[in-house]
């Protein structure tokens, strides 16, 4: 919700602009055809009238009923720091909505002596504006995708790193059963890649699923593949490493083949190193 304030912000003036037209547009009578206006206007999320004592003196309309229970209640602490233009209009700062929890602003329009208050989606008035791309179904659908993808990843990095653990108890309590230098480095390397997986899930659950951005930061793939290009790069590391210990200990004539293999990992990092230097440079703003 912060990127649909910040995104309101930055066009506030064309937007403010916009809601008071199409307040303007609307039939004058506002609560005998409110059920007009909620239709024709899906980002119109409820609507009252308030008398020039600051009681509410209609019910709260909203899309599908009419709530009469806060009918005659008193409004005064509401209209307290509302300041009208020239035009009667007041438009509210951005805020979450205590019915929908959504990012919403009120609007009040004085006419003969009534305050109109109209409460508007800003998703909606942000997308009618064609100032950013939200489609609810096709929105959920992805999420769910995102979601099922992140959860088997998941449970691949959990079983991953529950093998390690196994192996590092059965190289405790079964010793004479399998080689020490072998299980130990087995075990790093499974909790090392389940860790990476891990890490990969949270990522995609964080930013596809809880956290949707309207827009995708330039570098926020990168920082994603990254992390998990380290953490597979540590797991590689630590299985050059065994190999070049067991080579050094059992086979000495293979010592080339270590050799080509840790220089190999090496290049691994630095062409990260140069991957991030890379992305480092491209993401600079005008501003630095």
């Amino acid at each position: 919700m912060k990127e649909v304030i910040n995104l309101y912000k930055k066009h506030k003036n064309a937007v403010d602009d916009f809601i008071v037209t199409l307040i303007k547009s609307l039939p004058q009578d506002y609560i005998k055809n409110a059920d007009t206006i909620l239709y024709e206007n899906p980002y119109i999320q409820l609507m009252y009238a308030v008398n020039d004592s600051y009681v509410q003196i209609s019910p709260t309309i909203c899309k599908k009923k009419q709530e009469r229970d806060r009918q005659w209640s008193q409004k005064s602490h509401y209209f307290s720091k509302v300041t009208l233009d020239e035009k009667g209009f007041y438009v509210s700062n951005p805020y979450i909505h205590y019915r929908t929890g959504k990012a919403s602003v009120s609007v009040v329009h004085k006419l003969n002596d009534i305050f109109y208050v109209f409460d508007l989606n800003l998703i909606g008035l942000l997308e009618e504006l064609k100032l950013i791309e939200y489609n609810n179904v096709y929105d959920r659908v992805k999420r769910g995708i995102y979601f099922l993808g992140a959860l088997f990843l998941a449970i691949v990095a959990v079983a991953l790193i529950l093998y390690g653990g196994y192996i590092f108890a059965k190289l405790i309590f079964v010793s004479d059963s399998i080689d020490l230098l072998h299980g130990v480095f087995q075990s790093i390397i499974a909790i090392t890649l389940g860790i990476a997986i891990y890490d990969l899930s949270n990522q995609i659950f964080e930013h596809e699923v809880l956290f949707r951005s309207f827009h995708t930061e330039e570098d926020r793939q990168y920082k994603i593949l990254g992390k998990f290009l380290v953490s597979i790069i540590i797991a590689l590391s630590i299985e050059t490493l065994m190999v070049v210990f067991k080579v050094a200990l059992n086979d000495h004539t293979q010592m080339l083949s270590a050799f080509w293999l840790l220089l190999g990992t090496t290049l691994m990092f630095v062409g990260l190193g140069y991957f991030y230097k890379i992305i480092k440079t491209s993401n600079c703003k005008e501003e630095d």
